[in-house]
């Protein structure tokens, strides 16, 4: 997660097409797969080379990356297909873990996400985020 577009550039490729798609929907639910710049840690980049970016509409979370000024790792509570989203089950069930930001519940619906590293923009997930622009 990166708390605005101008911190996108450090990290993905990003040519016009895909920033005109980007500065209309973010902050929002959405997660762009850009092309990933050598700055992203290998163990995070897939064979494809690509990393999913997302500018979170969440007032915690913008508030977190803005105090931060770098972007998250971040990723969805999901245990067998059930998303968590109840900070005290995630409390219960991730009891190794040394800091929760509770910023109350979740949403329940994923991120959108979008596939921007074609000519075309390819939803290869319908979610939160309309997708009515394409």
């Amino acid at each position: 997660m990166c708390p605005d577009l101008s911190k996108i550039a450090r990290y993905a490729h990003v040519d016009d097409f895909a920033y005109r798609i980007m500065k209309r929907l973010v902050p929002g639910p959405y997660t762009f797969v850009l092309k990933a710049t050598r700055d992203v840690p290998k163990l995070l980049v897939r064979k494809q080379k690509t990393v999913g970016i997302r500018v979170p509409d969440d007032t915690v979370a913008r508030a977190l990356l803005n105090e931060l000024g770098s972007p998250i790792v971040s990723t969805s509570a999901t245990i067998d297909g059930e998303v968590l989203n109840d900070p005290d089950e995630l409390h219960a069930r991730f009891p190794h873990v040394d800091a929760f930001v509770d910023g109350g519940w979740g949403g329940i619906e994923p991120s959108t996400i979008i596939d921007l590293t074609g000519d075309e923009a390819v939803v290869l997930r319908e979610g939160a985020g309309p997708i009515d622009f394409l």
